[in-house]
């Protein structure tokens, strides 16, 4: 069993190394952050059965690898739709926000036109996995990738299978909801438009939006970026698993010279 990426005692979270990202060993990886939120959403009750629809995570700050508050809301209380508000703070400073919108959920089938297109791409076990792998980045060494498409060091858009293997928070499973969320957050690496030994690509934020909850554990990020003549674009991505694709994706980014 590997060691996992928190361990949350009340409002606390603990943070082993393994959050680490790739500008800096000190600072964590999006994905980790955005993971615990997810976590503690799912610990919210609600009061008829919900799912998250849509979660958006504003970084605020860089955020250490360091402990962390986690600060928890319900802004809105309805019978159809709970809003809800989630804080990270590092030694008191807010260093990430979210909100995560729950919808009622109901027991009827919809007609099957109304569910989403099947992958046309092959599946993870029939891809390999990419020929650059960012080994000394912490946080990866708990993401496995195979590419269905493209690839990172291929400028233009790109398909790649995640599959997240560390725990993220100890004696926890990985929720679908978190499983989508971390495959998310790679959207500018995988869709790259600059050379990576040149540019620095951080995303400013995270929007997930989920037609459905996606089963099993691999994630496709079906992705594209686009930068405007400023520096500043979005990365975003169809989201799939093996039954179809079930959502989208979209990250602000902040495109810099090394």
């Amino acid at each position: 069993m590997l060691e996992s990426i928190y361990r949350v005692e009340g409002a606390a979270a603990e943070t082993s190394a393994f959050a680490g990202g790739p500008w800096s060993p000190k600072l964590q990886h999006g994905a980790a952050p955005s993971s615990l939120i997810c976590w503690a959403v799912e610990q919210l009750p609600s009061p008829v059965p919900m799912r998250v629809v849509r979660l958006t995570v504003d970084l605020m700050r860089p955020v250490p690898v360091a402990p962390l508050t986690i600060d928890t809301e319900v802004v809105r209380e309805g019978r159809k739709i709970q809003l809800l508000s989630i804080r990270l703070l590092a030694d008191g400073i807010e260093v990430v926000r979210a909100s995560a919108l729950r919808i009622r959920i109901d027991a009827q089938e919809p007609p099957p036109i109304a569910h989403g297109p099947a992958v046309a791409l092959p599946m993870p076990e029939l891809c390999g996995p990419p020929d650059f792998f960012a080994t000394e980045t912490p946080f990866l060494k708990g993401i496995e990738m195979r590419v269905a498409r493209g690839g990172f060091r291929i400028p233009g858009p790109a398909a790649i299978w995640y599959r997240a293997t560390r725990p993220i928070v100890a004696d926890a499973s990985i929720s679908p909801l978190m499983r989508a969320v971390i495959a998310s957050d790679f959207c500018n690496g995988t869709s790259s438009v600059f050379d990576m030994k040149d540019w620095t690509f951080i995303n400013a934020d995270l929007s997930v939006s989920l037609g459905r909850e996606p089963v099993g554990e691999w994630i496709l990020l079906d992705a594209e970026t686009w930068v405007g003549p400023d520096c500043v674009g979005i990365a975003a991505a169809r989201l799939a698993d093996t039954k179809g694709y079930f959502g989208r994706a979209v990250q602000s980014v902040i495109f810099e010279k090394r």
